[in-house]
């Protein structure tokens, strides 16, 4: 049996961890059960990461960093209108084949409320940066204009909640987003 070395291990951490907090979000989730899931001792979760709000740190930045890698592959070359529905389309599919990262974000944006309401602004500082980096990667091939980046993002923010509320894609809610942004589950596929 090859062994894993300690970056191949921070990365499977990272990976369990996006699924635990995804489904029980950062308080909800115990690094006992990422240690399980990852098959390591918690003292040796310690040793990849120095504490719990670390992990959930490097889960998040993974998380809009995938995101936004998303949305750069799916523009590369493109321009305006072109660029906007590839990345639109691509973002679909991934929340439809991964749901596990539309509710991570979910999370995570929780997180940082609750963080930022307790007066820990580190986690807010990370995402905020991360959310830049997503923003300006959508803004440059919407020709950087600020309304089209916007009302992009914002139709990705409703299309979020309308995904983690479970609606439907034939519910009425989605009448006034395009046909491809409405999300179709694995099973209606």
């Amino acid at each position: 049996m090859v062994r894993m070395s300690a970056e191949e291990r921070r990365e499977s951490v990272i990976r369990a961890a996006m699924s635990e907090f995804a489904r029980g979000g950062y308080y909800g989730t115990s690094t006992e059960v990422i240690a399980k899931r990852v098959g390591v001792s918690q003292p040796y979760l310690f040793r990849l990461f120095s504490g719990k709000k670390a992990i959930f740190l490097a889960a998040a930045e993974r998380c809009l960093e995938d995101t936004r890698r998303t949305f750069e592959e799916a523009s590369e070359g493109l321009e305006g209108e072109e660029a906007l529905r590839s990345m639109a389309d691509a973002y679909t599919r991934v929340i439809a084949e991964e749901p596990e990262r539309l509710l991570m974000q979910m999370q995570l944006y929780v997180a940082v409320a609750a963080a930022e309401q307790a007066g820990d602004h580190d986690l807010g500082e990370t995402v905020r940066a991360g959310w830049m980096r997503l923003w300006e990667t959508v803004h440059l091939p919407l020709g950087a204009d600020v309304d089209e980046t916007t009302t992009f993002l914002a139709c990705g923010m409703l299309i979020n909640s309308l995904v983690a509320m479970g609606f439907p894609p034939q519910h009425r809610v989605w009448e006034g987003l395009a046909p491809s942004a409405r999300v179709k589950r694995r099973s209606e596929r």
